[in-house]
């Protein structure tokens, strides 16, 4: 707390210098009245070195953020993490590539076990059921356990679970592997969970797009590589194309992927220390016992984390449901791709590579948001006080975005006729509505993971539970929507789409009430409202964990001048002061 103001105002400081009779600098009024101001605050530096010399050899100090903030993941070389990352991207696509890719062996199931093509399209559904209890699941071990062990597991489970289908003897083992394969699914909960590791959420904006791309992207690669397996292939190499993906980028997580969980690296951390004699250092898991970690109520208390959040902070609820039954039109309105483009002959190949043009809509989206993000983060700056400017300001550029989702519907519905009309007409539409689709997840989730930090697996968890669900649920009612809804008519498919952006109409209202009525939702969310004070408390800095929320036993959240819970010394940084680290290894 030395008195120090920013780079910014340094020019300033020069037109208010005076200089006395000896020659030497007095300082402008307000220069002085900000030095007493922080003189008389206490210097969590000074609290944090006398507690430590206080010490003694039984004590056992747990090491904060502060101690080793330049150690940790925010303090990575851009390179690392957007390797880091890279990679990430990668795992999600070959997640979501794995629920789309399914569809293109329902004929050759169908055909072989002497099941409809209905009740082949089972597989689907189950996979997309259990992923989406799969992502809330597994979402909360991985802020327990770390990031790199439950995608390892997750990756490996999901592996193994494709040989009972690539080998299936019959439609039961098809339905059991699909099954586990969902359930065993990490999901986007726990990727989209690692960058809260390492951005803090003025800068995340960037690395949310790019995660959020990954997920979007991966379920229309699934279609385009589908086709070509459907058609020169048989239908069991749709599943070991799956497998081969899946093994391969597990193998590189696996070595290349460091641990980015901000607790499981402090513990590391402590050992470290430890280890070059400083016995006292102890990790944020290594104070609290095993037996009281992972006790039978602990375990449950973990395990409904996501789904506790899911119905009591409305901020999860509401934005998950926005996101879910817009993922849920959008997934209903691509099954209806093979119905629309045979009416111009394109065969299985061609149909998978019309997907092309929703991905186009996906990339669009992806651009037009870089300038967004650049306003948003100018206002955020401008208004570090407002929190309008700090939260709903993300979901601005939705405002804009968001009503592409009925547009692109009912422009597609009105062209998919087949020919004389030009089948590309259709697909402009298509890719309007990828912009809606991409748009809507990437400014939900960013708002998500700027709420609840350490949290935003479990957060976003239920954003994944909602999406997954509502389209797993309505994969086997879809096709036959887009066949019977108004068949005497002959215009089945233009009356069914249309359906479908009417709905589009009204879940497009609820952005904008979501943006004028955010400030509410976020004062009715009792644990978004306690990490917001938390990260107050250190300067707006993320904090790793919350202690005794949601069962989380962490002890590492800044109270009062930065004194932490449960531990014996406090951060470096007063709220309202900036960051001011201690950066002092103990």
């Amino acid at each position: 707390m030395s008195g120090e103001k920013p780079e910014a105002q340094e020019p300033m400081r020069e037109e208010h210098e005076k200089v006395d009779s000896n020659g030497d600098d007095i300082s402008s009024d307000k220069e002085q009245e900000d030095a007493d101001r922080s003189a008389s605050m206490p210097n969590p530096t000074d609290e944090h070195q006398k507690i430590k010399e206080k010490l003694g050899n039984e004590d056992k100090y747990e090491i904060s953020e502060d101690d080793c903030y330049d150690e940790l993941g925010f303090s990575w070389s851009s390179a690392k993490k957007w390797y880091v990352l890279t990679i990430i991207f990668i795992v999600q696509v070959s997640m979501n590539f794995n629920t789309s890719l399914y569809s293109n062996a329902i004929g050759g199931i169908s055909e072989e076990f002497g099941v409809s093509e209905q009740g082949a399209r089972c597989g689907a559904m189950i996979f997309l059921v259990t992923y989406a209890f799969g992502c809330e699941l597994w979402a909360p071990w991985s802020e327990e356990f770390g990031r790199w062990p439950i995608l390892q597991l997750s990756l490996f489970l999901v592996n193994v679970w494709q040989l009972p289908v690539a080998l299936a003897p019959n439609f039961a083992s098809i339905m059991v592997g699909r099954a586990l394969g969902g359930l065993s699914t990490a999901g986007g909960s726990v990727t989209l969970g690692m960058i809260a590791d390492l951005w803090e959420s003025e800068n995340q904006q960037y690395a949310v797009a790019f995660v959020v791309f990954s997920s979007v992207g991966g379920s229309i690669l699934g279609p385009i590589v589908g086709g070509f397996s459907e058609q020169y292939l048989g239908w069991r190499w749709s599943i070991w194309i799956q497998l081969i993906f899946g093994g391969a980028i597990q193998l590189v997580h696996f070595f290349t992927v460091p641990e980015t969980r901000t607790t499981i690296m402090m513990n590391k951390i402590a050992k470290k220390r430890r280890k070059e004699g400083n016995p006292n250092i102890w990790g944020p898991d290594e104070l609290v016992p095993f037996k009281d970690r992972f006790s039978v109520r602990e375990i449950l208390i973990t395990w409904i984390r996501p789904f506790r959040m899911f119905v009591t902070e409305p901020i999860v609820l509401v934005l998950s449901l926005l996101s879910g039954f817009s993922d849920a039109l959008i997934f209903m309105f691509i099954q209806s791709f093979v119905l629309v483009y045979e009416q111009w002959g394109f065969d299985a190949v061609q149909v998978g590579l019309s997907f092309i043009s929703i991905g186009v809509g996906y990339v669009l989206a992806w651009v037009l948001f870089i300038p967004a993000f650049k306003r948003n983060k100018r206002q955020r700056e401008e208004n570090p006080e407002d929190e309008k400017a700090q939260y709903e300001s993300r979901l601005w550029f939705l405002l804009y975005t968001a009503p592409c989702l009925p547009i692109g519907l009912i422009g597609f519905a009105w062209t998919i006729q087949g020919p004389p009309i030009p089948w590309i007409a259709s697909m402009i539409f298509a890719a309007i509505v990828g912009i809606a689709n991409y748009a809507i997840y990437m400014a939900t989730i960013d708002y998500m993971i700027t709420a609840y930090g350490p949290y935003s697996a479990s957060a976003t968890g239920g954003n994944g539970w909602a999406r997954d669900f509502l389209a797993g649920v309505l994969t086997v009612p879809a096709t036959p929507f887009f066949e019977n809804i108004g068949t005497a008519s002959g215009n089945n498919l233009e009356y069914a789409c249309t359906i479908l952006a009417c709905i589009a109409f009204v879940l497009v209202l609820a952005v904008y009430v979501i943006y004028w009525k955010g400030p509410v939702l976020r004062k009715r969310s009792p644990f978004a409202q306690q990490l917001a004070s938390a990260r107050a408390d250190v300067g707006g800095r993320r904090v790793s964990a919350l202690p005794d929320a949601y069962g989380s036993r962490r002890g590492s959240v800044a109270q009062g001048y930065g004194m932490r819970a449960g531990s014996t010394a406090g951060r470096g940084s007063v709220a309202g002061q900036g960051r001011s680290y201690s950066q002092q290894r103990v």
